[in-house]
């Protein structure tokens, strides 16, 4: 058993894309620190997975979002046997209605990244999946 349970714990992610580009938080502690992804975070309990992304979207980059349909789905898992952590992804496409870019929360920096330049970023590790996801809209 790991220091988090014998469970996945389930996450979300918001890929809010405008014109371009793609709103991306650079992770500011944790095990990824330093990295680039989209806003996320764990489900809250009695949260559902659309409410949480509209939450952790607004937390990590004062942006309000009109969240849409799921883009993509898997798991991060960390190193180590057991592993060191299991989240179980739902990442949703997402529309800004509002608010005003700001990092916050675990965000060390927040971004409105052009498309064709995420990739040169350090990123975390499911980015690149959503990332096949998001080019095949």
């Amino acid at each position: 058993m790991t220091a988090a349970g014998s469970h996945p714990i389930p996450g979300v992610g918001v890929a809010v894309v405008r014109a371009d580009t793609i709103l991306l938080v650079r992770r500011g502690r944790g095990a990824l620190a330093g990295s680039w992804a989209v806003p996320g975070g764990k489900v809250r309990w009695g949260e559902t997975m659309r409410e949480a992304a509209r939450r952790e979207a607004r937390e990590e980059t004062g942006i309000d979002v009109d969240v849409g349909e799921v883009l993509w789905v898997g798991d991060a898992i960390g190193p180590g046997d057991p592993p060191a952590w299991h989240y179980t992804l739902v990442d949703f496409r997402a529309t800004p209605v509002g608010g005003r870019l700001l990092a916050g929360d675990d965000a060390a920096e927040v971004a409105w990244v052009p498309l064709d330049e995420v990739r040169r970023l350090p990123l975390t590790p499911t980015m690149p999946d959503l990332l096949e996801a998001l080019d095949g809209r």
